[in-house]
């Protein structure tokens, strides 16, 4: 007897909607990498993208604990020299309200192609409002 492995055709997705709003970001991020990655489903495969679609809405009204809107800082650098800059979650949020959400899922989902992937079926908004009313999503609650 073999263990069953479903084939990338056989996979069936589904749209799952989370509301963010007062949502730890680490707890929520954590949750929806799990539905990415398809590991709530039993035909999990950890080598074949069988994870479900995730909007998540009002992702800038998330919450984190503690000081970590004015400690917590995210570096990039440019690779020239002096070229390293870093931001406060804070000045993130003020900037860019999905990109705090959208920088910690992706560091939970598996490193290369089929971390991209599954990156690909994550839609962030900063509001109440998404565009995907067609795909008749299904509200996830945790």
């Amino acid at each position: 007897m073999t263990s069953y492995m479903p084939k990338a055709s056989e996979i069936e997705r589904k749209w799952f909607v989370i509301d963010a709003e007062g949502k730890n970001l680490g707890r929520l991020a954590s949750e929806v990498a799990m539905i990415l990655r398809g590991k709530k489903k039993p035909t999990y495969t950890p080598f074949i993208d069988c994870g479900d679609y995730v909007i998540i809405v009002n992702a800038e009204k998330f919450a984190v604990t503690g000081g970590k809107m004015d400690k917590k800082t995210y570096f990039r650098h440019s690779d020239y020299v002096g070229g390293a800059k870093t931001t406060t979650l804070k000045e993130l949020v003020a900037k860019h309200p999905t990109q705090a959400v959208e920088h910690a899922v992706r560091g939970m989902l598996p490193k290369g192609a089929l971390g991209n992937q599954m990156y690909k079926k994550l839609f962030v908004y900063a509001g109440p409002e998404h565009t995907h009313a067609a795909q008749k999503p299904e509200k996830y609650d945790f």
